[in-house]
């Protein structure tokens, strides 16, 4: 079963800082980032799939009953859940990761010790460490991206904002 058409009736989410949704495939997944990472796993064959929008990489605080999205090794978990929830194994997912960018400009800019650029170094380590690999990515630089998740097709739209202190003007991309 390859990928469909738009669904005639499409369940539009926005997900927020912190939130993880996982769905079926009349959902398409959106949401806007900064310093932010975002990762979406797609099941090609069973047209399920999901996102989360963490801020931070990871809690340092005292224990706590409840995963909070806001952090990327508990959003992963959350993402997890859905996968074994849909009855599927993490293996059979395309797994894309964005966001991660710098949000200021000037001599910061230089820096490579950013958050943005800590939550690119822990989307790989959770890569890694739950044996995904990622087949397409859009990390880094500077600016915003709107991320659009189609999970009836498991494409995802990358419009990418540098900050306007930058040559280039907005690029969207599809990353199927």
């Amino acid at each position: 079963m390859g990928p469909m058409h738009k669904p005639a009736h499409v369940i539009d989410i926005f997900l927020q800082p912190g939130e993880v949704y996982f769905g079926e495939q009349d959902t398409r997944i959106r949401t806007l980032l900064g310093s932010c990472v975002a990762i979406t796993m797609w099941h090609p064959d069973m047209l399920v799939g999901g996102m989360c929008h963490y801020m931070l990489p990871t809690y340092a605080g005292k224990k706590r009953d409840m995963l909070d999205g806001r952090y990327a090794d508990e959003a992963m978990e959350l993402m997890l859940r859905g996968i074994h929830e849909a009855g599927t194994w993490p293996y059979e997912y395309q797994v894309k990761l964005f966001g991660g960018g710098h949000m200021f400009s000037g001599e910061q800019a230089a820096s490579e010790d950013h958050v943005g650029a800590r939550n690119v170094e822990m989307a790989r380590a959770l890569m890694k460490r739950h044996g995904f690999s990622a087949c397409a990515e859009h990390l880094g630089g500077t600016g915003h991206r709107n991320i659009v998740f189609d999970i009836w097709s498991g494409d995802v739209w990358v419009r990418h904002q540098p900050h306007v202190t930058d040559d280039y003007g907005s690029e969207i991309l599809c990353l199927p």
